[in-house]
Protein backbone atom coordinates (compact mmCIF):
# COMPACT_ATOMS: atom_id res chain seq x y z
CA UNK A 1 0.00 0.00 0.00
CA UNK A 2 1.37 3.46 -0.90
CA UNK A 3 2.29 5.83 1.90
CA UNK A 4 0.16 8.84 2.76
CA UNK A 5 0.85 12.24 1.25
CA UNK A 6 2.10 13.64 4.58
CA UNK A 7 4.82 11.02 4.79
CA UNK A 8 6.66 12.14 1.64
CA UNK A 9 9.81 14.19 2.14
CA UNK A 10 11.15 17.19 0.22
CA UNK A 11 12.54 16.09 -3.13
CA UNK A 12 10.53 12.86 -3.30
CA UNK A 13 8.47 12.06 -6.38
CA UNK A 14 4.71 11.66 -5.95
CA UNK A 15 2.36 9.67 -8.16
CA UNK A 16 -0.88 9.21 -6.21
CA UNK A 17 -4.64 9.36 -6.31
CA UNK A 18 -5.78 12.16 -3.97
CA UNK A 19 -9.03 13.91 -3.13
CA UNK A 20 -9.36 17.66 -3.57
CA UNK A 21 -10.33 19.09 -0.18
CA UNK A 22 -10.58 22.70 -1.33
CA UNK A 23 -9.99 24.75 -4.47
CA UNK A 24 -9.62 28.55 -4.60
CA UNK A 25 -9.07 30.60 -7.74
CA UNK A 26 -6.74 33.62 -7.72
CA UNK A 27 -4.72 35.76 -10.13
CA UNK A 28 -0.92 35.65 -10.28
CA UNK A 29 1.33 38.73 -10.60
CA UNK A 30 1.54 38.07 -14.35
CA UNK A 31 -2.24 38.41 -14.61
CA UNK A 32 -2.86 34.71 -15.24
CA UNK A 33 -5.32 32.72 -13.12
CA UNK A 34 -4.21 29.86 -10.86
CA UNK A 35 -5.83 27.47 -8.41
CA UNK A 36 -4.72 26.88 -4.83
CA UNK A 37 -5.61 23.26 -4.19
CA UNK A 38 -5.51 21.26 -0.99
CA UNK A 39 -5.16 17.54 -1.66
CA UNK A 40 -6.16 15.04 1.00
CA UNK A 41 -5.84 11.39 1.88
CA UNK A 42 -6.17 9.51 5.17
CA UNK A 43 -2.83 10.88 6.40
CA UNK A 44 -3.85 14.55 6.09
CA UNK A 45 -3.64 17.30 3.46
CA UNK A 46 -1.07 19.27 1.46
CA UNK A 47 -1.20 22.49 -0.54
CA UNK A 48 -0.48 22.75 -4.27
CA UNK A 49 -0.73 25.38 -7.00
CA UNK A 50 -2.13 24.73 -10.45
CA UNK A 51 -0.71 27.52 -12.59
CA UNK A 52 -2.33 28.94 -15.74
CA UNK A 53 -5.64 27.37 -14.74
CA UNK A 54 -8.35 27.41 -17.39
CA UNK A 55 -12.11 27.70 -16.82
CA UNK A 56 -12.32 23.95 -17.39
CA UNK A 57 -9.65 23.36 -14.73
CA UNK A 58 -11.67 25.41 -12.25
CA UNK A 59 -14.78 23.42 -13.12
CA UNK A 60 -13.07 20.00 -13.04
CA UNK A 61 -10.80 20.39 -10.02
CA UNK A 62 -13.41 21.20 -7.39
CA UNK A 63 -13.83 19.90 -3.81
CA UNK A 64 -14.64 16.19 -3.34
CA UNK A 65 -13.11 15.33 -6.73
CA UNK A 66 -10.59 12.49 -6.93
CA UNK A 67 -7.54 13.11 -9.12
CA UNK A 68 -4.30 11.42 -10.02
CA UNK A 69 -1.35 13.72 -9.40
CA UNK A 70 2.23 13.36 -10.54
CA UNK A 71 4.79 15.73 -9.05
CA UNK A 72 7.30 16.23 -6.27
CA UNK A 73 7.46 17.65 -2.77
CA UNK A 74 9.10 21.03 -2.29
CA UNK A 75 9.56 23.31 0.70
CA UNK A 76 7.99 26.75 0.43
CA UNK A 77 8.39 29.19 3.34
CA UNK A 78 8.95 26.38 5.80
CA UNK A 79 6.00 24.25 4.69
CA UNK A 80 5.84 21.29 2.36
CA UNK A 81 3.98 21.81 -0.90
CA UNK A 82 3.19 19.47 -3.76
CA UNK A 83 4.49 20.75 -7.08
CA UNK A 84 2.14 19.49 -9.78
CA UNK A 85 3.68 18.16 -12.97
CA UNK A 86 0.64 16.27 -14.26
CA UNK A 87 -2.93 16.04 -13.02
CA UNK A 88 -6.02 14.26 -14.33
CA UNK A 89 -9.46 13.30 -13.09
CA UNK A 90 -9.88 9.76 -11.81
CA UNK A 91 -12.04 7.49 -13.97
CA UNK A 92 -14.28 4.54 -13.16
CA UNK A 93 -11.50 2.23 -14.34
CA UNK A 94 -9.26 3.52 -11.54
CA UNK A 95 -11.44 1.81 -8.91
CA UNK A 96 -11.05 4.52 -6.26
CA UNK A 97 -13.79 5.92 -4.05
CA UNK A 98 -14.16 8.94 -1.79
CA UNK A 99 -13.95 6.94 1.45
CA UNK A 100 -10.40 5.86 0.49
CA UNK A 101 -9.19 9.44 1.11
CA UNK A 102 -11.12 10.58 4.17
CA UNK A 103 -9.42 10.91 7.53
CA UNK A 104 -11.59 9.57 10.34
CA UNK A 105 -11.56 9.54 14.14
CA UNK A 106 -9.56 6.73 15.78
CA UNK A 107 -12.75 5.44 17.46
CA UNK A 108 -15.86 4.16 15.65
CA UNK A 109 -19.14 6.09 16.01
CA UNK A 110 -20.62 3.10 17.86
CA UNK A 111 -17.76 3.08 20.39
CA UNK A 112 -18.08 6.83 20.94
CA UNK A 113 -21.86 6.60 21.28
CA UNK A 114 -21.46 3.89 23.90
CA UNK A 115 -19.00 6.02 25.92
CA UNK A 116 -21.09 9.20 25.77
CA UNK A 117 -24.27 7.30 26.66
CA UNK A 118 -22.53 6.01 29.78
CA UNK A 119 -21.56 9.53 30.84
CA UNK A 120 -25.19 10.68 30.42
CA UNK A 121 -26.37 7.65 32.40
CA UNK A 122 -24.12 8.70 35.29
CA UNK A 123 -25.83 12.11 35.60
CA UNK A 124 -27.88 12.40 38.77
CA UNK A 125 -29.73 15.68 38.08
CA UNK A 126 -32.85 14.72 36.07
CA UNK A 127 -33.24 18.13 34.39
CA UNK A 128 -29.64 18.21 33.16
CA UNK A 129 -29.79 14.58 32.09
CA UNK A 130 -33.07 14.99 30.16
CA UNK A 131 -31.94 18.14 28.31
CA UNK A 132 -28.60 16.56 27.38
CA UNK A 133 -30.15 13.30 26.20
CA UNK A 134 -32.90 15.12 24.27
CA UNK A 135 -30.50 17.38 22.35
CA UNK A 136 -28.01 14.64 21.59
CA UNK A 137 -30.75 12.37 20.30
CA UNK A 138 -32.18 15.21 18.20
CA UNK A 139 -28.85 15.81 16.42
CA UNK A 140 -27.32 12.35 16.83
CA UNK A 141 -26.69 11.48 13.18
CA UNK A 142 -24.79 14.69 12.37
CA UNK A 143 -23.00 14.74 15.74
CA UNK A 144 -21.31 11.39 15.11
CA UNK A 145 -20.29 12.32 11.53
CA UNK A 146 -19.21 15.97 11.62
CA UNK A 147 -15.71 17.32 12.23
CA UNK A 148 -15.12 19.70 15.14
CA UNK A 149 -13.80 22.44 12.83
CA UNK A 150 -12.84 23.24 9.23
CA UNK A 151 -9.17 23.50 10.25
CA UNK A 152 -6.82 23.57 13.26
CA UNK A 153 -8.24 20.73 15.39
CA UNK A 154 -10.28 17.54 14.95
CA UNK A 155 -11.00 18.50 11.33
CA UNK A 156 -11.80 14.93 10.27
CA UNK A 157 -14.87 12.74 10.01
CA UNK A 158 -16.41 12.13 13.47
CA UNK A 159 -13.96 14.66 14.91
CA UNK A 160 -16.72 16.44 16.84
CA UNK A 161 -17.74 13.31 18.76
CA UNK A 162 -14.09 12.30 19.29
CA UNK A 163 -13.34 15.76 20.72
CA UNK A 164 -16.26 15.35 23.14
CA UNK A 165 -15.22 11.82 24.20
CA UNK A 166 -11.64 12.99 24.86
CA UNK A 167 -12.92 15.95 26.87
CA UNK A 168 -15.26 13.73 28.92
CA UNK A 169 -12.42 11.37 29.82
CA UNK A 170 -10.28 14.35 30.83
CA UNK A 171 -13.17 15.81 32.85
CA UNK A 172 -13.63 12.52 34.72
CA UNK A 173 -9.96 12.53 35.75
CA UNK A 174 -10.09 16.19 36.84
CA UNK A 175 -13.35 15.70 38.77
CA UNK A 176 -11.66 12.84 40.62
CA UNK A 177 -9.01 15.30 41.84
CA UNK A 178 -11.51 18.07 42.63
CA UNK A 179 -14.65 16.46 44.07
CA UNK A 180 -16.33 19.87 44.58
CA UNK A 181 -16.96 20.03 40.81
CA UNK A 182 -20.51 19.23 39.72
CA UNK A 183 -19.93 16.34 37.29
CA UNK A 184 -23.46 16.60 35.87
CA UNK A 185 -22.87 20.20 34.80
CA UNK A 186 -19.37 19.49 33.56
CA UNK A 187 -20.33 16.42 31.51
CA UNK A 188 -23.42 18.09 30.05
CA UNK A 189 -21.49 21.27 29.19
CA UNK A 190 -18.89 19.19 27.35
CA UNK A 191 -21.49 17.25 25.36
CA UNK A 192 -23.43 20.40 24.43
CA UNK A 193 -20.68 23.03 24.06
CA UNK A 194 -19.96 22.39 20.35
CA UNK A 195 -23.20 20.66 19.34
CA UNK A 196 -24.24 23.83 17.50
CA UNK A 197 -21.54 22.99 14.95
CA UNK A 198 -23.99 20.60 13.26
CA UNK A 199 -25.69 23.85 12.12
CA UNK A 200 -22.53 25.95 11.78
CA UNK A 201 -20.69 23.55 9.45
CA UNK A 202 -21.79 22.11 6.12
CA UNK A 203 -21.04 18.43 6.72
CA UNK A 204 -18.28 15.87 7.19
CA UNK A 205 -16.58 16.23 3.76
CA UNK A 206 -14.97 19.39 2.29
CA UNK A 207 -16.39 21.25 5.27
CA UNK A 208 -17.20 24.97 5.03
CA UNK A 209 -19.22 27.37 7.17
CA UNK A 210 -22.94 27.59 6.44
CA UNK A 211 -24.83 30.89 6.15
CA UNK A 212 -26.29 30.20 9.61
CA UNK A 213 -22.80 29.45 10.90
CA UNK A 214 -21.39 32.70 9.55
CA UNK A 215 -24.29 34.86 10.73
CA UNK A 216 -25.07 33.27 14.12
CA UNK A 217 -22.25 30.89 15.11
CA UNK A 218 -22.43 27.63 17.04
CA UNK A 219 -22.52 29.29 20.47
CA UNK A 220 -25.69 31.36 19.99
CA UNK A 221 -27.29 28.53 18.00
CA UNK A 222 -26.78 26.12 20.91
CA UNK A 223 -28.05 28.57 23.53
CA UNK A 224 -31.30 28.75 21.54
CA UNK A 225 -31.40 24.96 21.22
CA UNK A 226 -31.11 24.53 24.99
CA UNK A 227 -33.95 27.02 25.46
CA UNK A 228 -36.14 25.17 22.95
CA UNK A 229 -35.35 21.81 24.55
CA UNK A 230 -36.33 23.07 28.01
CA UNK A 231 -39.65 24.35 26.61
CA UNK A 232 -40.35 21.07 24.81
CA UNK A 233 -39.54 19.05 27.95
CA UNK A 234 -41.37 21.41 30.34
CA UNK A 235 -38.21 22.09 32.36
CA UNK A 236 -38.02 25.48 34.08
CA UNK A 237 -35.16 25.34 36.56
CA UNK A 238 -31.93 27.27 37.08
CA UNK A 239 -30.14 24.36 35.36
CA UNK A 240 -31.33 25.67 31.98
CA UNK A 241 -29.66 29.06 32.49
CA UNK A 242 -26.49 27.46 33.84
CA UNK A 243 -26.19 25.12 30.84
CA UNK A 244 -26.67 28.11 28.53
CA UNK A 245 -23.90 29.93 30.42
CA UNK A 246 -21.53 26.97 30.00
CA UNK A 247 -22.04 27.14 26.24
CA UNK A 248 -21.82 30.96 26.12
CA UNK A 249 -18.54 31.06 28.04
CA UNK A 250 -16.60 28.03 26.80
CA UNK A 251 -14.26 30.05 24.57
CA UNK A 252 -13.14 31.92 27.69
CA UNK A 253 -12.86 35.52 26.47
CA UNK A 254 -14.76 37.94 24.25
CA UNK A 255 -11.80 38.19 21.85
CA UNK A 256 -11.92 34.39 21.47
CA UNK A 257 -15.65 34.43 20.65
CA UNK A 258 -17.31 34.04 24.06
CA UNK A 259 -20.20 36.46 24.69
CA UNK A 260 -19.61 35.93 28.44
CA UNK A 261 -16.50 34.93 30.41
CA UNK A 262 -16.80 31.84 32.64
CA UNK A 263 -18.56 32.89 35.86
CA UNK A 264 -19.20 29.43 37.28
CA UNK A 265 -16.53 27.01 38.45
CA UNK A 266 -17.58 24.27 36.00
CA UNK A 267 -17.58 26.83 33.15
CA UNK A 268 -13.97 27.76 33.96
CA UNK A 269 -12.89 24.11 33.96
CA UNK A 270 -14.86 23.39 30.77
CA UNK A 271 -12.94 26.16 29.02
CA UNK A 272 -9.58 24.73 30.11
CA UNK A 273 -10.54 21.17 29.13
CA UNK A 274 -11.70 22.34 25.70
CA UNK A 275 -8.47 24.27 25.24
CA UNK A 276 -6.25 21.39 26.35
CA UNK A 277 -7.90 18.86 24.05
CA UNK A 278 -7.92 21.16 21.01
CA UNK A 279 -4.26 22.13 21.48
CA UNK A 280 -3.09 18.58 22.11
CA UNK A 281 -4.79 17.52 18.87
CA UNK A 282 -3.07 20.35 16.98
CA UNK A 283 0.30 19.43 18.47
CA UNK A 284 -0.03 15.69 17.85
CA UNK A 285 -0.99 16.26 14.22
CA UNK A 286 1.78 18.81 13.63
CA UNK A 287 4.51 16.71 15.28
CA UNK A 288 3.39 13.57 13.44
CA UNK A 289 4.66 15.28 10.29
CA UNK A 290 8.24 15.76 11.51
CA UNK A 291 11.14 13.54 12.50
CA UNK A 292 12.87 13.65 15.91
CA UNK A 293 15.31 16.55 15.99
CA UNK A 294 13.16 18.73 13.73
CA UNK A 295 10.73 21.59 14.27
CA UNK A 296 7.10 21.47 13.13
CA UNK A 297 5.51 24.01 10.84
CA UNK A 298 4.37 27.14 12.65
CA UNK A 299 0.97 26.55 14.28
CA UNK A 300 -1.07 29.73 13.94
CA UNK A 301 -3.55 29.11 16.84
CA UNK A 302 -0.60 28.39 19.14
CA UNK A 303 0.85 31.91 18.79
CA UNK A 304 2.43 30.90 15.48
CA UNK A 305 5.05 28.81 17.31
CA UNK A 306 7.01 25.96 15.71
CA UNK A 307 7.39 23.03 18.11
CA UNK A 308 10.49 20.86 18.48
CA UNK A 309 10.32 17.06 18.50
CA UNK A 310 13.04 15.75 20.89
CA UNK A 311 15.50 13.26 19.41
CA UNK A 312 14.60 10.56 21.95
CA UNK A 313 10.94 10.57 20.86
CA UNK A 314 9.91 7.53 18.85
Amino acid sequence: MSKGILHFEVGEQVDLFLMIKSSVKATASNGKPFLTLFFQDKSGDIEAKLWDASDDDEKNYCPETIVRVNGDIQNYRGRNQLRIRQIRLASQDDSVKLSDFLETAPLTPDDMMSKITQYIFEMKNPNIQRITRHLLKKHQQAFYQYPAATKNHHEFISGLAFHVVSMLDLAKAIAGLYPSLDKDLLYSGIILHDLGKVFELSGPISTVYTVEGNLLGHISIMVNEIGKASDELGIAGEEVMILQHLVLSHHGKAEWGSPKPPLIKEAEILHYIDNIDAKMNMLDRALERVKPGEFSDRIFPLDNRAFYKPTFHK
